[in-house]
């Protein structure tokens, strides 16, 4: 009897954690994680780098640098309630360059050195060298809104590509484990053009759509799927224009930002490494829903691991560096070049991490 009553208990709670839970999941099926061998042998490069401090803040999603070195980031508070755009000069001197309100992610200078970004508060906007705000974008062309507007470039005829993550909700820690588990095309890619100001989207219904780079030959763009664990390649221009194929897939982590090299390859980074608990569970809506409605400390957790790759321009992985513990970068998920190092950020990483190149080989 007592374990009748013990069971009834357990049927009663599941039943109460998936009638109150607000998610709805889609069935996934990832495919079996890749092995780390070859050219994504573990190694721990990445534990050799330094820390440059923000200030308390958290979060430096993209990194951008201008003629003298100064370095500038997007940033948010412990709860993503509030963010800044930050200025580091050369010797680590911190310093407010735009008050958002928000977290900012995408940044990029475009020819006439005004500082477009991403803010999680206003959506597209532009800051003149004066400080003077411009919100460019704030909604598709079909009123959605830019909730988690994610990765941006500039292409050289000043057509700016950017990522949005989420139409349906605000970005916060809650939300974001709630998009991993509902496995929802709630993205997209698209394009603004400052001539006309018209903005287009490129790709529609895109799972957890993050960084965006435009190829060096200007033919085509790059954005990563994070939660599809792959890489989409939309072609810009030539007999191919408008069209959408896969560059990457099935890789090692969640990728996050993209960004290109002098030599026309890229460095992709990586939120953390795949988990297998969670890829077991997605093709299993019920199980998703149960779990999601757990504590959170009993939820599937992403692992201290920082890992950044070296991608060919055909998606051949060339070089992988990584920080398997996590001891200096537990996430790598924004990666920019720049004089001979690596400037490294993430998602909730307190500071910049900083790896000499010339240690690669």
């Amino acid at each position: 009897m007592k374990k009748v009553k013990m069971i009834s208990v357990v049927l009663i709670l599941s039943g109460l954690l998936l009638s109150s839970c607000d998610i709805k999941p889609l069935a996934y099926q990832p495919k079996t994680i890749p092995s780390f061998e070859g050219a994504t042998q573990l190694n721990d490069k990445l534990a050799t780098s330094k820390k440059i401090e923000i200030d308390n803040w958290y979060g430096p999603e993209d990194i951008l640098f201008d003629s003298l070195g100064n370095i500038y980031t997007g940033v948010h508070n412990a709860d993503f309630s509030d963010g800044r755009i930050l200025k580091v000069d050369p010797l680590g001197k911190v310093e407010e360059f735009y008050n958002s309100g928000s977290w900012v992610a995408g940044l990029h200078f475009d020819k006439e050195s005004n500082v477009i970004a991403l803010s999680h508060k206003q959506g597209l906007i532009s800051i003149s060298p004066t400080k003077n705000v411009t919100v460019l974008a704030a909604t598709d062309e079909h009123g959605r809104p830019f909730l988690i507007p994610n990765g941006l470039d500039i292409a050289d005829n000043g057509m700016i590509y950017f990522s949005n993550t989420s139409e349906t909700s605000a970005y916060s820690i809650k939300y974001g484990r709630k998009i991993i588990m509902e496995m929802r095309p709630l993205g997209g890619l698209h394009s603004y053009n400052p001539a006309t100001k018209e903005v287009k989207t490129l790709i529609d219904g895109v799972y957890f759509g993050n960084g965006v780079v435009v190829s060096k030959d200007q033919t085509h763009l790059l954005m990563v799927e994070t939660t599809k664990y792959r890489v989409l390649k939309y072609w810009i221009s030539g007999e191919n224009a408008g069209l959408t194929e896969v560059f990457m897939d099935n890789l090692h982590g969640f990728p996050n930002g993209i960004s290109i090299r002098e030599d026309g390859t890229y460095w992709l980074g990586f939120s953390t490494k795949r988990n297998k608990a969670l890829d077991e569970i997605h093709p299993k809506t019920g199980m998703k829903k149960f779990v999601y409605g757990l504590p959170e400390f009993v939820q599937p957790k992403a692992e201290p691991f920082g890992m950044v790759m070296n991608i060919s321009t055909d998606g051949e992985i060339l070089e992988t560096l990584f920080d398997r513990e996590g001891v200096v970068l537990p996430e790598a998920g924004a990666v920019k070049e720049f004089n001979g190092y690596l400037y490294i950020g993430g998602d909730v990483l307190p500071y910049i991490g900083k790896y000499k190149l010339d240690t690669i080989n």
